[in-house]
């Protein structure tokens, strides 16, 4: 998959007509000196001239701050995104609000239809009917085959990876092929600009933390009574992806709590079989916000740890020793491989302190904007610019 690398042309500005109205009382001015000295009538002319100027300038650097982008920070921008999962729309919906709030446009490429979730914020396009030139930039939240396959199609477009989900600490396989593409890269905490550079094979200081979009509007905490959220992962690959180990415990162990007294509400996957669970009550608001609900979170680790870290829950990790996942996210809480660790680590769980989400979750409360900001910088600026 040989990349290849085009300079992104600048946007023109906009060219601006000017109307000049003369004043009345400015030709009466005019006749009366006419009727008095030339000189007078010179000096007026060239008053007027020099007016006209300074006007004529002060429009026109009007008109280039409100074409800038710098100026408007993504207004207008046309967001294509590839996701590691195909269909992985949930991976950027977060950014969809603020990405229309500026007038712009994002959507996912997709292979075809056939997995699309239809109630998703973000639209979903095949490729074959994708064109490029309707967008200004593509964002890829990783590196494997997909979106890879769609840096090749988008051969003209700065591409930007952001790491909206979990990664392993490696280089991943098609790294090679989309580094020299690169015109920015964002991570959302810390822990993740650690991961994701070595994923990518680039230095951490090329990459911006811009925190976490879903956490602009962190639910506040106000745990109800010996509730426990249950934070499932997908206990059954698809297309989308694949299988994370540990269902089985974190099944029993929700159970295990349900038989000692605990309430029971449960933060689907995106992509979780729901009927697995349809014993106990779904958190249709979503697990970040139903984490304000809860004494204490127990789950699968991944990337909605930190997000539950936020909101100030205490987390329990149950784990398998098939499942991989970075160290940052064992450092959420208490990591356990039996139902009876599990019951002891909920009566103990604490929060994280201060300096461990700021870690593991980032900056919190400009998410959102940063990260379109991230983005329409780098819509502006071809590789070479970039020096990725």
């Amino acid at each position: 998959m040989a990349p290849t690398t085009r300079i992104t042309a600048l946007a023109a500005v906009p060219t601006i007509a000017l109307l000049l109205v003369a004043c009345g009382e400015g030709a009466d001015n005019g006749t009366e000196t006419d009727a008095g000295t030339g000189t007078e009538i010179q000096d007026a002319d060239a008053a007027g001239t020099e007016q006209d100027a300074d006007n004529e300038e002060a429009a026109t650097e009007e008109a280039e701050s409100d074409a800038d982008p710098e100026a408007a920070d993504g207004a207008g921008l046309r967001v294509a995104v590839a996701t590691n999962e195909p269909w992985g729309a949930y991976h950027v919906e977060h950014v969809a609000d603020e990405i229309a709030a500026q007038a712009g446009t994002i959507e996912l490429i997709v292979p075809d239809m056939s997995e699309v979730d239809e109630e998703s914020a973000v639209a979903s396009v095949p490729l074959d009917e994708a064109d490029p030139l309707d967008y200004d930039l593509l964002v890829i939240n990783g590196a494997e085959e997909w979106p890879a396959e769609v840096v090749q199609e988008f051969d003209g477009l700065p591409v930007v990876a952001s790491s909206t989900a979990y990664l392993q600490p490696e280089e991943a396989p098609y790294a090679d092929d989309v580094r020299p593409r690169l015109t920015a890269v964002t991570a959302g905490s810390y822990a993740e600009q650690e991961t994701f550079a070595v994923y990518l094979g680039i230095s951490e200081d090329e990459i911006e933390v811009v925190g976490v979009p879903e956490l602009d509007d962190t639910p506040e905490s106000a745990p109800e009574p010996d509730t426990v959220l249950i934070l499932t992962s997908v206990t059954h690959p698809d297309e989308t992806g694949g299988a994370a180990p540990g269902a089985e415990l974190l099944l029993e162990t929700a159970h295990a709590l349900s038989d000692e007294g605990y309430e029971i509400l449960v933060g689907l996957h995106p992509r979780e079989d729901e009927s697995l669970w349809e014993e106990f009550e779904i958190a249709e608001e979503g697990s970040a916000e139903a984490a304000a609900r809860a004494e204490v979170a127990v789950g699968i680790p991944g990337s909605v740890f930190p997000k539950i870290a936020a909101v100030g829950t205490p987390l329990v990790g149950t784990v398998d020793p098939e499942l991989e996942v970075p160290d940052y996210l064992t450092t959420t809480g208490e990591m356990v491989e039996s139902v009876d660790e599990a019951l002891a680590a909920v009566d103990d769980a604490e929060p994280l302190s201060t300096d461990e989400l700021e870690y593991v979750v980032g900056p919190l409360g400009q998410a959102g904007p940063d990260l379109v900001s991230a983005w329409a910088e780098g819509a502006r600026l071809s590789p070479e610019d970039a020096g990725l």
